[in-house]
């Protein structure tokens, strides 16, 4: 029979708070859940687009952040900037 390395001692006091007391639950109703980055006021819309393989090959030379600077060129080329 093999040893079980991760073996822990269930003699040993568990010092990690009780989360279901009464105290505990209200901090939890009360915190606001706030997920990932904040909204940016003006968001990026998803789209798909076909380029010829020279395009992105340029684009993608330069590393990550090629899809930044396609759209970085095309506002520069109408004007948004």
């Amino acid at each position: 029979m093999t040893v079980n390395k991760n073996y822990m001692n269930p003699d040993f006091e568990d010092d990690a708070p009780d989360l279901s007391t009464p105290e505990w639950q209200a901090k939890f109703a009360r915190a606001e859940v706030r997920r990932g980055r904040p909204k940016s006021d003006k968001t990026k819309v998803s789209t798909t687009i076909r380029l010829s393989p020279e395009v992105i090959e340029h684009f993608k030379k330069d590393g990550p952040g090629w899809q930044s600077r396609i759209d970085r060129e095309l506002r520069r080329i109408v004007g948004v900037d």
